[in-house]
């Protein structure tokens, strides 16, 4: 009789483990950010990360200052974020922006490191699926901002 039962759970347990066991989220995996349009937090990843986006591709043409040059992209609204824990909060954003009088959706990758109040723009480019734009996400040189208004 206890042989039947230790069989049934060995069973139970295989038959588990084969379905794909447990399906909750995943440690480190990517979790969906909801009420994205309602969340300040993540609206300002996104203006975030098109001003630091902005400010490298000024840098890089050789311009100084101010916005408004040729190919700035105008922030709209993140439209979709997922967040999954590593060594901070990485942050993956869809954004709506306004590029060359045209709308076009955006891929961002920000990490935030909280206690030592900074965040970091690891990717932003034209997004590769679904809305307009295509391409590969680029990839740009590590940015920290510890001082531009980190509000976490």
């Amino acid at each position: 009789m206890a042989s039947s039962v230790l069989f049934l759970i060995t069973l139970a347990a295989l038959s588990f483990l084969a379905s794909g066991g447990y399906v909750g989220p995943r440690v480190g995996g990517r979790t969906a950010v909801p009420d994205v349009k309602s969340n300040e937090k993540v609206q300002d990843l996104g203006r975030y990360s098109v001003e630091e986006y902005n400010r490298l591709q000024r840098r890089s043409r050789g311009g100084g200052g101010g916005g408004g040059g040729d190919g700035e992209i105008v922030f709209g609204a993140v439209v979709g974020a997922e967040r999954q824990v590593v060594a901070g909060i990485k942050y993956y954003l869809k954004i709506e922006g306004v590029q060359r009088g045209a709308r076009k959706v955006f891929e961002s990758v920000v990490v935030v490191k909280p206690w030592v109040r900074s965040k970091e723009l690891l990717t932003f480019g034209p997004s590769r699926g679904g809305g307009s734009g295509g391409g590969k996400v680029r990839v740009l040189r590590r940015l920290s901002s510890n001082q531009s208004g980190f509000n976490e």
